[in-house]
């Protein structure tokens, strides 16, 4: 494991998100292309590739953690504005939530 910084941390702009659309990206069995909402901060398009363990009904409304100061990933197509955050081990995937909703754009310190 490489260690860095606290700077570098800071450097990384994570936001919830809450999803408004999905759908799976035709011709793949791994990507969802998702519409998120962050407020003030705007609508982003953001593709996962969380298809093999989620379906798109599965994610709409919920509230997600997402790098947002990536540059911007061109996938199958899609430009994907962000990133989400989730944890993946042995079993799959899994989704990180709040533990009660936030206001959408909210940052995570």
């Amino acid at each position: 494991m490489q260690e860095i910084t606290y700077d570098d941390v800071a450097k990384i702009d994570v936001r919830i998100g809450r999803v408004v659309a999905a759908e799976l990206v035709p011709e793949t069995d791994k990507l969802i292309k998702c519409t998120v909402d962050f407020g003030d901060m705007g609508i982003r398009t953001i593709v996962s590739g969380i298809a093999q363990w989620k379906r798109p009904e599965d994610i709409i409304g919920k509230q997600l953690p997402y790098v947002l100061n990536l540059v911007p990933k061109v996938l199958r197509g899609i430009e994907s504005q962000g990133m989400l955050l989730a944890a993946r081990d042995t079993d799959g995937l899994a989704l990180l939530f709040p533990e009660r909703d936030v206001c959408i754009g909210t940052p995570l310190r």
